[in-house]
């Protein structure tokens, strides 16, 4: 790992020096999570370290400048927030908000199935989330388990903004995701907007309710052709036991195909006045006084098998780039101090803070 001290201009101080570094706690396209403890603060949180030469290799340098970027002016409960980013000549560090909890889809993999009220809650803490984005024109883009993650109380929160947009109605046309959750006309590499990652809230509940998702394939072509095929909607006798029809009816509402015909469409509060969520203390919600139906266990909740793996590619990197002239250039301005930015918000953005939402 990258080591030497900050070789850049800098406004910023923080560096890997003034963090304690203890194990991994999760793996990413580009590298390693760490828990690290902030030493003069002793608080902990978790450590994104992104080897600037595999960014570079994936063609996503735009991708974590863009993820670093939002960051700098999103702050909210309900999204996992940044405090520190900088970088050294090997590596970018992003420093957020630990999440004890685990991911959604470590969760899944164990328990393969979850209750009507357990789901519920996931769903009410995402759509509190995507409802600061959308607030703030911004698409998510890549809401899936693996982007969903839990405190130690079972609250759940967003993370990963890499391929996120800010967009105005419906701009965006790659095909950026994951395909599995990805809506058709993401997939169709049509023109899309918020109502993409309502797409995505649908298939994960219907994946809570049913133990898989309402599309499947082994490839990208297999899952859209699925979709074209047909529209998944749950009939009364797919209902599980122990399950509503309201809560039958917010999912198929959320995988419509068409966009128009999607739950969510023209913003939140189509998702939060659904009869499935119309009884939801979104104040308290939002305040987290409620007691969540799933509490992760104690402890650390994640594979511990990932801080043994190693990227098959790790020796088709060519780190000798990195000494090139003006390819640390690329990465200008990679830098992020949530304590200063804190004393200048008023000043340096116009993303409004959070507020409390009406009930």
């Amino acid at each position: 790992m990258g080591n030497c001290a900050l070789p850049f201009d800098s406004p910023y101080t923080v560096q890997k020096s003034n963090f304690s570094i203890h194990y991994v706690i999760g793996k990413g396209g580009f590298g390693k999570v760490w828990r690290v403890t902030y030493k003069s603060t002793r608080q902990v949180f978790a450590m994104k370290e992104m080897h600037k030469a595999r960014v570079i290799s994936k063609h996503s340098v735009t991708s974590v400048l863009n993820e670093r970027k939002l960051l700098a002016v999103l702050k909210h409960p309900f999204i996992v927030n940044a405090q520190f980013a900088f970088q050294d000549e090997d590596y970018l560090y992003l420093v957020m908000d630990l999440m004890s909890g685990g991911d959604l889809r470590y969760h899944i993999s164990r328990h393969k199935q979850f209750t009507e009220t357990q789901t519920k809650f996931f769903v009410e803490c995402v759509v509190t989330g995507l409802e600061y984005l959308h607030l703030n024109k911004v698409v998510h883009r890549d809401i899936k388990p693996e982007n969903l993650v839990l405190d130690g109380k079972g609250y759940v929160r967003i993370t990963d903004f890499g391929i996120a947009q800010v967009v105005r109605g419906e701009s965006a046309v790659d095909t950026s995701g994951t395909p599995g959750y990805m809506a058709p006309e993401v997939i169709c590499k049509q023109p899309h907007g918020k109502a993409v990652d309502y797409f995505a809230v649908g298939v994960i509940a219907y994946e809570c309710m049913m133990g898989r998702r309402p599309y499947t394939g082994r490839s990208r072509k297999e899952i859209r052709d699925e979709m074209l095929a047909r529209q998944v909607q749950l009939r009364k006798t797919d209902i599980p036991p122990g399950w509503s029809f309201d809560a039958a009816d917010f999912i198929n509402k959320l995988i419509q195909r068409k966009a128009a015909a999607r739950l969510g469409f023209n913003g939140a509060h189509e998702v939060k006045n659904h009869a499935w969520l119309r009884n939801t203390q979104w104040p308290k919600l939002f305040e987290k006084t409620i007691e969540s139906p799933f509490i992760p266990e104690e402890g650390d909740n994640f594979d511990a098998r990932v801080g043994l793996q190693d990227w098959k590619d790790e020796d088709d990197i060519d780190t000798s780039q990195l000494r090139e002239t003006g390819v640390q250039d690329m990465f200008g301005g990679y830098y992020f101090d949530v304590l200063r930015v804190a004393s200048k918000r008023e000043e340096t953005t116009t993303v409004p803070l959070p507020r409390r939402p009406n009930m």
